[in-house]
This record gives C-alpha cells, sequence and structure tokens, in this order.
C-alpha cells in the first residue's frame, strides 16, 4: 500500500507553492482554519488569509469581492456547508459572474460520518452541474489532486474541486499527467466496467481486482474532470463491455452514475447500467465510513455483489 495523504493537506502545500511562486493567491475561510488544514499557509504568510467567521454567503461574495479585484481567490471550508448556505452567492457572484475564484469543498460525501446529514454532502455535484460556468473536479488521490489543483489555480474562471475528508493512498506514479476533461482508465476489462469519482474510486480498484479472482474481467474508469468531461472518451471506454456499474458516495442523481447514464442514452447503446450511491430520496446514513458504505452498498462487497448480478442479465 502507497503512503495515504489527507487531500486538504495537498491543497495547502499547493497554495504554499503558489504564493512562494509569485501568484496573488488569498484562501478565504469561514472559522474553517482547522477544516482546511491551513496553519502552515497562516504562518509562512500571515494577514495574506482572510476568515469571514461562520458566514458562507460572506465568504463566497468576499471571494468574488477579491477576484474582481485582481487575486486569485480561493474558498476552503466543509462542503455542505459552501454548498448549501452559499447557493445563491455561488450561482450569481461565482458562476453567472464569471469571477476568478476556485471553489474548494472540504469533507465532501460522508466524510463526517456520524455526524449525518447536516454534514453530509451528496448532493454538491447535483448542484453545481445545474449551475453554468464552473468547472468540476473530484480528484481520487494526492498526485491527481495536486495537479488539479495546480490547473486550477493558473486557470481564470471559475472552479469547484470536491475533495475527500480522509488521507487517500496514491493511484498513480509520477508519469501521471491531468488534463483538464480526460477519463482516467485505470485497468480494462470485456465484462463489466466499473466507474467512479473521487475517494470511491479506491473502492472500484479493489472490487475489479475481486472479481478478478472470479473469472470476471472489469474495467476501472475514474472520472476526475465532471466538467468539462470528454463523453466520446467514455463512452469508447464503457462500449467494450456488457454492462457498467457506477459507484458515488455521492446521491445516484446528479453525479458520476447520471454522467455515465447520460453517455449511454445520448449514444443509443444498450449497455445495461446500475448506478451505486446514496438512493434516490434517501440520506446517507449517520455511520463511519465502513458502515456507510456497505449499507449503500457502495463498497467492495456491494460492488462486487451488483457487478455480478448484472452480469447474469446482461446479453
Amino acid at each position: 500500500m502507497s503512503k495515504s495523504e489527507h487531500l486538504a493537506t495537498v491543497m495547502v502545500n499547493a497554495f504554499i507553492d503558489a504564493v512562494e511562486g509569485g501568484m496573488d493567491l488569498v484562501p478565504v475561510v469561514a472559522d474553517s482554519t482547522s477544516t482546511a488544514k491551513i496553519a502552515p499557509f497562516m504562518q509562512k504568510f500571515p494577514g495574506r488569509l482572510v476568515n469571514v467567521g461562520i458566514a458562507e454567503q460572506t465568504l463566497v461574495g468576499t471571494a468574488a469581492g477579491l477576484a474582481l479585484g485582481g487575486k486569485i481567490a480561493a474558498t476552503c471550508n466543509a462542503a455542505p456547508f459552501l454548498i448549501s448556505r452559499a447557493n445563491e452567492q455561488i450561482k450569481v457572484d461565482i458562476c453567472y459572474n464569471n469571477t476568478n475564484v476556485k471553489l474548494f469543498g472540504l469533507n465532501a460525501g460522508a466524510s463526517y460520518g456520524p455526524l449525518a446529514s447536516t454534514h453530509h454532502s451528496i448532493d454538491d455535484i447535483a448542484v453545481l452541474r445545474g449551475f453554468g460556468n464552473i468547472e468540476i473536479y473530484a480528484p481520487s488521490c494526492p498526485v491527481e489532486c495536486r495537479q488539479i489543483i495546480d490547473y486550477a489555480l493558473s486557470h481564470v474562471g471559475p472552479v469547484y474541486i470536491r475533495l475527500d475528508g480522509k488521507a487517500l493512498p496514491e493511484l498513480h506514479d509520477d508519469a501521471y499527467r491531468f488534463v483538464p476533461g480526460h477519463i482516467d482508465v485505470l485497468r480494462e476489462g470485456k465484462d463489466v466496467a466499473l466507474v467512479a469519482m473521487g475517494s470511491t474510486v479506491h473502492e472500484i480498484v479493489d472490487a475489479a481486482a475481486q472479481l478478478a479472482q472470479a473469472g470476471i474481467e472489469a474495467s476501472v474508469i475514474s472520472v476526475p474532470s465532471i466538467r468539462p468531461c470528454n463523453t466520446a472518451q467514455l463512452l469508447a471506454a464503457l462500449t467494450p463491455c456488457r454492462a457498467v456499474v457506477s459507484v458515488e458516495e455521492h446521491n445516484i442523481n446528479g453525479g458520476v452514475g447520471s454522467l455515465v447514464a447520460e453517455v449511454l442514452a445520448e449514444a443509443a447503446s444498450a449497455i445495461p447500467l446500475r448506478r451505486l450511491g446514496i438512493a434516490d430520496g434517501q440520506y446517507a446514513i449517520a455511520a463511519d465510513r465502513a458502515a456507510t458504505r456497505a449499507r449503500h452498498e457502495i463498497d467492495v462487497a456491494g460492488i462486487v455483489k451488483n457487478a455480478t448480478a448484472l452480469l447474469k442479465t446482461a446479453r
């Protein structure tokens, strides 16, 4: 197992390197310095961080103002509060006005576990896919995360980056190069395509290995770039397989499962799809990660079970 690293730590290190390289970057937090793990940045650059207090709407409005003043603004707080409480400000101040703000949704999905639905962010991708003019990314490992952040800081325009709340091991070596829009095929197979975003990519990697022991060849497809997304590339990766299973720590509506469904439907593909995630009309349970993923069948066992069952009905 490769060394794991918290993606918020990756974010902070990227910020430090950016400012040391001459970038006029201003992080903005909502009393979320601990959540953002941003103390090392504050120590290096005292006075550069803006803390608006527990006021997410002010957080986003302030970031937009900084961007209009020529700064590169980066909001850093928990995804559930960023997306829900500052929804209108993100829509109008950031997206509609095309301000150069980078939104970091920390502890996304059900990362907060037992703190339950008030602290779970299982609709952030769905909400932001409904907004125009914002790029959306969900890194699955530290190397990918760092490259996405470096790209986002240099890109002019709104960006949302969904970050998991747990340390994640590497999936890539130093030769990996992130390209906006591209999907990432980690393993090729002809039986079932397993598709995921963010931290659940690790679940499909392990599920594919377990399926292989049963003689089932699974493709492992990571979608770190939700918007833009090279849908032709995604379709080409899905087409060789007899079935597709999408996996996400997000509601099955509006996330990577919906993206896959759209791609298949628009191509008039008859490949059967099963979407795994938080079911329609439900919330994630209040539990630790292992129990949550087991209940919603987005852990290795649930993926193997559903992939096997789907293949029995596929041609």
